[in-house]
């Protein structure tokens, strides 16, 4: 089925899809550049793993209540004493469990040295909300904006707090940020909302090389058809991440005209 939305596909933002459109995307567009970086640079699939709970806050310390081996005590003859069943009964709870996290990213790098040219990175939720995710990924933000190395920043995912910058006072559903390293503290953001076509960018590069054009809403695309994400989304129901009141009408006729609904 032909991809039905012209830009981003709501339905991709799903928590349960979204980990294998990221996957795919990370690998599309390494697939895309490396032929066209020959023979000056390559692209590696790197990957960021950090551990989290259920509230996205790091397991870290030792148990209140240590239990010890009988055999490490004295051994001492106890009376028979009936003990009476306690006046409040034990219910059932959950608890956080550790999960070790990982996000793969891309980098540019130059042959032979392997120096890192570009960043690339695709924001994921946790990277867009309170927790050990966002703080593994700003650490990491804060360290490239402070060298010599590009950073492109792609966040697909409406809910959730976007990255900060300074000098954007309107509210968009989409971003992409192509911050250049000879240009910063400035740079350029790519603000986008549903109904528009993923916008293009250059990436960058050393100055004076060629800068090939990255069309993530073809590689977007081609994603959809190849994992045949049409036979998994009903498009009868609601998206998982809410659509604005102003987009809800946009996408029921858009939908009906496909067919979908």
């Amino acid at each position: 089925m032909t991809y039905p939305f012209p830009g981003m596909n709501p339905y991709l933002e799903d928590p349960e899809l979204w980990p294998g459109v990221h996957g795919r995307l990370i690998i599309a567009i390494a697939d895309y550049l490396s032929p066209q970086l020959r023979p000056k640079y390559f692209v590696a699939i790197e990957e960021r793993i950090y551990q989290t709970t259920g509230d996205d806050k790091v397991l870290i310390g030792i148990p209140d209540v240590i239990v010890q081996n009988s055999q490490t005590t004295t051994n001492r003859e106890l009376p028979n004493i009936v003990v009476a069943a306690p006046a409040v009964q034990p219910k059932m709870v959950t608890v956080p469990m550790p999960e070790i996290v990982k996000e793969r990213y891309l980098e540019v790098r130059k042959v032979g040295t392997k120096e890192v040219v570009t960043v690339i990175e695709i924001l994921s939720p946790k990277n867009k909300r309170k927790g050990e995710g966002r703080n593994a990924y700003e650490t990491k933000r804060q360290r490239v904006l402070g060298s010599s190395t590009h950073l492109i920043e792609i966040d697909l995912l409406r809910a959730g707090e976007p990255m900060l910058v300074f000098g954007d006072g309107t509210q968009n559903d989409y971003r992409i940020l192509v911050s250049r390293a000879e240009h910063r503290p400035q740079s350029d953001l790519y603000a986008f909302n549903l109904p528009d076509v993923i916008p293009s960018f250059a990436l960058p590069l050393r100055t004076g090389d060629s800068e090939p054009l990255v069309d993530l809403q073809s590689l977007l695309t081609g994603i959809y058809d190849r994992a045949s994400y049409d036979l998994v989304i009903d498009y009868n129901q609601k998206p998982v991440s809410r659509l604005l009141e102003r987009d809800r009408g946009w996408v029921d006729a858009l939908l009906q005209e496909k067919g979908l609904r």
